[in-house]
């Protein structure tokens, strides 16, 4: 039956003042250090070389010899898209209590009516090796669409992360008029990886974020925001986690789904609140968890490199 089903209600902690709600309004992201302890972090650090030696059955990725070591295993790797659909690990994660505690309370922090409802539709593993390039301004809604400005995107610092070794930087404020700029070549394949520029805004105001391990950094879909190439001689590892208000659907490209106005893609994890939409089901997702290449991919790839592409 087409109803809204209010059944199997996740229940998540709060874990927000209301000054940090107010800043997450204001400015479009939000820090929240020490998230994670050491140990969940060497968790996440310790999976990440397991998907890579094809721990987890996936075309993308098969085992690697024996002779491999860990950071020969990851060190030619700039990212992984969606590894939850393999990892119980990364799943594990993207549940997280107090990640999800408070995503219940931003999300939708900009609609006068939302119930913490929230819901995840993509993971990324980036690696980001010494030497390995960023990404340019971009905002995430070009990519993952939503019907109500609440995609929501969630950045743990599995390592420190500063200027030197490709940090995030972001535009303070520059979701709030919900303009999506448009995008051109950035033609710096030694700065940045393949994706497209964003332009047409003033970049003066820009600051890096600049945060220890275990740091949780939330950022809004239509917040400007890039990195750098990693100068440093460590790597910048990082599972990024993207969100978005349960309410909306998501008519996220997918060949096999109707036009966007109706388009909903129920590939998905409910994370808190309710699944209004649970009568639809949940289905696999059309893809398998991929690697996303730059120009620093000199070397051959081991055998799991496949396509590139946007978020």
């Amino acid at each position: 039956m087409a109803a809204i089903c209010e059944d199997n209600r996740i229940d998540v902690p709060h874990v927000l003042n209301q000054d940090q709600i107010r800043g997450w309004i204001d400015d479009g992201y939000l820090i929240i250090p020490d998230m994670l302890s050491s140990a969940e972090l060497d968790e996440l650090k310790q999976d990440l070389v397991a998907i890579t030696r094809g721990k987890y059955p996936s075309e993308n990725f098969k085992p690697l010899p024996n002779d491999i070591s860990a950071g020969d295993a990851i060190a030619n790797i700039l990212a992984i898209h969606h590894p939850h659909l393999i990892s119980p690990v990364i799943v594990k994660y993207a549940k997280h209590p107090k990640i999800v505690g408070a995503l219940s309370q931003i999300v939708g922090s900009h609609l006068p009516w939302w119930d913490g409802s929230v819901k995840c539709m993509q993971t990324m593993l980036f690696v980001k090796p010494p030497g390995f390039q960023g990404q340019a301004w971009h905002q995430d809604e070009l990519y993952i669409q939503t019907r109500d400005r609440s995609l929501t995107g969630v950045w743990i610092a599995m390592d420190d992360a500063n200027e030197e070794n490709g940090c995030l930087r972001v535009i303070p404020g520059s979701h709030k008029v919900g303009y999506l700029y448009p995008q051109r070549n950035h033609d710096d394949p030694n700065e940045f990886d393949g994706n497209e520029m964003s332009y047409g805004f003033d970049e003066s105001s820009a600051i890096s974020v600049v945060v220890k391990a275990g740091s949780v950094v939330f950022f809004q879909g239509y917040l400007l925001h890039c990195s750098q190439k990693n100068r440093s001689d460590r790597f910048r590892r990082t599972l990024v986690i993207h969100t978005m208000n349960a309410w909306s659907i998501l008519p996220w490209s997918n060949p096999d789904l109707p036009v966007p106005s109706t388009g909903d893609r129920r590939a998905i994890i409910p994370l808190s609140g309710i699944d209004p939409y649970a009568w639809k089901g949940i289905v696999e997702h059309h893809r398998t968890p991929y690697l996303r290449r730059c120009s620093a991919n000199t070397k051959a790839l081991p055998p799991q490199a496949s396509m590139e592409d946007k978020k």
